[in-house]
């Protein structure tokens, strides 16, 4: 068993908004205990600022991020790829060592729920899976986040 941290890839469509977030709450959460990356299918020019405005509100920063496309080398050595929502399609690349799970967060806006309540409410989706992700990884590693 290697020393390193695990890493987790969080991959959306833009990477501006949801892959983030949750790569945000996951370094708030676990701090170095694991690491988090996250890239888009179709990045954005911009990240997002009412989703960063929403995890700011819980203490993480996605402020410094900068939408950028996926890795297929990240893949690879990934321990968890992590795609959220519907529209991000994302197919496995040789030598990935983990699957690909994705995550389908609750769409507010589906429900007529707009601006800072829609990002609100995703980023508490989003969070409570990071929350036992980060369990999950740091249980199998014997620590405790």
């Amino acid at each position: 068993m290697t020393d390193d941290p695990p890493l987790v890839l969080f991959v959306c469509k833009s990477n501006a908004g949801k892959s983030q977030m949750a790569e945000a709450l996951l370094r708030e959460i676990a701090g170095d205990a694991i690491t988090a990356v996250s890239a888009g299918t179709a990045p954005g020019s911009a990240i997002n600022g009412q989703s960063a405005a929403a995890v700011g509100e819980v203490g993480a920063d996605m402020s410094g991020g900068t939408p950028k496309p996926v890795d297929p080398e990240l893949m690879r050595i990934a321990d968890r790829v992590v795609v959220l929502g519907r529209e991000a399609q994302l197919e496995p690349v040789d030598g990935m060592t983990a699957g690909i799970e994705r995550w389908e967060t609750d769409e507010p806006a589906e429900r007529g729920i707009g601006g800072m309540q829609r990002m609100r409410l995703i980023r508490d989706d989003i969070a409570a899976r990071v929350r036992d992700l980060a369990t999950d990884l740091t249980t199998k590693r014997g620590e405790n986040v």
